[in-house]
C-alpha cells in the first residue's frame, strides 16, 4: 500500500534540500534532511562535508546510522517528505522522485548559496572548488552506496519520478512534484 511519504534525492545543487521542505509546507508534512544530518556529524567530527564522504568510505557506521534513523522513521512516521540519496531504497512505498542538474550550473547555485546563506562544514573560495568538491562528494557517494548496498544511486530507474530543475523555478518544481503526489496517491495500482 502506498504511504503518505515523498522521497527526494538528486545530483548535488539541484535544489533537494528547497523543494523538500516546500512539499513538506505545502502538504503539512514534516521534514527531515539526510544531508543536514551529515553535515552535523560532520561538524561534531570537526570535518568539512568532503572530509566527512571520505572517511564515510572507511568508517561505515556514518552511513549506517543515518540509514538506521531513515528506516525507523519509515516504520513508525507517515506524512513525512525526506531528501535523502537513499531514502528511496528503505522507504520503498513512497513516492520516489529524483532531481537532476547539469555539474556546471549545480557549483553556480551552490557557490552562490555557500556566498548567501552558507552551510554548516562546508565553504568554498570559487565556483570551480565548489565543481571540485561536488565531483570528489559525487564519485564518494556511488563508491560507498555500492560497496554497502549494491545499488547505483543515480539510476533513474529507482525513481517514479526524474525531474529537471535547471530551467524550473523551485514554485514550478513544487508545484510538478505536488500534482505528481496526488496523481500517484490516487492510481489504486500498489506502490
Amino acid at each position: 500500500m502506498k504511504r503518505e511519504i515523498i522521497t527526494v534525492a538528486g545530483s548535488p545543487g539541484s535544489g533537494k534540500s528547497s523543494t523538500a521542505k516546500a512539499l513538506a509546507a505545502a502538504l503539512g508534512f514534516r521534514h527531515f534532511s539526510s544531508g543536514d544530518r551529515f553535515r552535523q556529524l560532520a561538524a561534531e567530527r570537526g570535518l568539512s562535508i568532503e572530509a566527512m564522504n571520505i572517511s564515510a568510505e572507511m568508517q561505515r557506521d556514518i552511513d549506517l546510522e543515518v540509514d538506521a534513523q531513515l528506516k525507523e522513521m519509515y516504520r513508525r512516521d507517515d506524512r513525512l517528505v525526506i531528501d535523502s540519496r537513499m531514502a528511496w531504497l528503505w522507504m520503498p512505498q513512497s513516492l520516489k522522485v529524483f532531481l537532476v542538474l547539469d555539474p556546471d550550473t549545480a557549483a553556480e547555485r551552490i557557490f552562490a548559496s555557500l556566498q548567501s546563506e552558507g552551510r554548516q562544514s562546508e565553504e568554498a573560495a570559487s565556483v570551480e572548488e565548489v565543481r571540485r568538491s561536488i565531483k570528489a562528494r559525487h564519485d564518494s557517494e556511488q563508491r560507498r552506496y555500492r560497496a554497502l548496498y549494491q545499488v547505483n544511486l543515480t539510476d533513474p530507474l529507482n525513481f517514479d519520478l526524474v525531474v529537471n530543475t535547471k530551467n524550473n523555478s523551485l514554485e514550478t518544481v513544487t508545484a510538478m512534484l505536488l500534482a505528481a503526489y496526488r496523481a500517484w496517491r490516487e492510481d489504486s495500482s500498489p506502490g
